[in-house]
């Protein structure tokens, strides 16, 4: 699910002070690389920023902690979710963080999580964009832990409207063409909604059902994935009054029953 591994990104200012992006897993070689970073720069951790709270971008924040015991650590509060082996500082929308002498502006991206956000440099219009996009796959909407693919969707468009010339993502390489595979996510979604809509018009009425439909022939190891996102559609179509569920299973909505709002 993390293809090569994960991505962390350490930010040095002129003054020494660093700032890491995403804590990682607490891979003992991991751990080296950022001391041998911090010594070779004569820089010192001072906080680290968590996009969000799934366990390959937090769990290394207790050796980090251990390793660096004067650095904050902050990300958006997931009260289900959140465990205190650190004392995470509170992060929310619009806050401004120092970052050596630099400012990364928060923007909550819920959707993969709910307490998933980017941090925006404006100076040079990149973003560190946790799991909102990864290159060459799609990104799971986990609906069983607070996914949601309407919050997902429109944190797409948020970062869209950033009109961002670098995505630094924390799977795989950095995106220099960041607006148009945000798009291209966006057109993905609406392809597989429409797959969705057209699999409840043939009758298919489960998740599972509809799930190994559309992906037909995909690796067992992925199914779980895949039905999660195709519940994350389900419950969009849901609230947007274009389907219904009864015990489990889904059915187009009724011209009677008109959309939520309307």
């Amino acid at each position: 699910m993390t293809g090569r591994g994960n991505n962390t990104y350490l930010l040095v200012g002129e003054s020494g002070e660093a700032t890491l992006v995403d804590a990682g897993v607490g891979n003992e070689r991991h751990l080296s690389s950022i001391d041998e970073a911090l010594r070779a720069r004569s820089a010192h951790l001072t906080q680290v920023l968590a996009t969000h709270g799934h366990s390959d971008h937090v769990a290394g924040a207790p050796s980090l902690a251990h390793r660096h015991p004067q650095a904050v650590f902050a990300k958006f509060p997931w009260p289900d979710q959140d465990k205190r082996e650190v004392p995470w500082q509170p992060l929310a929308g619009g806050d401004r963080i120092d970052v050596g002498g630099e400012v990364l502006r928060v923007v909550h991206t819920p959707g993969h999580s709910p307490d998933h956000v980017a941090f925006w440099h404006a100076p040079t219009a990149a973003a560190f964009t946790g799991d909102l996009v990864i290159p060459g796959v799609s990104v799971m909407i986990q609906w069983s832990r607070g996914g949601s693919m309407e919050d997902y969707l429109a944190s797409l468009a948020r970062i869209v409207e950033l009109e961002p010339r670098t995505v630094y993502p924390a799977h795989g390489p950095i995106i220099t063409d960041p607006v148009g595979l945000l798009k291209r996510y966006i057109d993905h979604r609406h392809e597989r909604e429409r797959q969705v809509i057209d699999e409840l018009g043939r009758g298919r009425a489960t998740v599972s059902a509809i799930a190994d439909s559309i992906y037909d022939g995909l690796e067992s190891v992925l199914l779980a994935a895949a039905y999660e996102n195709v519940r994350a559609h389900l419950e969009k179509l849901k609230g947007e009054g274009r389907a219904v569920e009864e015990h489990g299973h889904w059915t187009l909505a009724t011209l009677s029953s008109p959309p939520r709002g309307h």
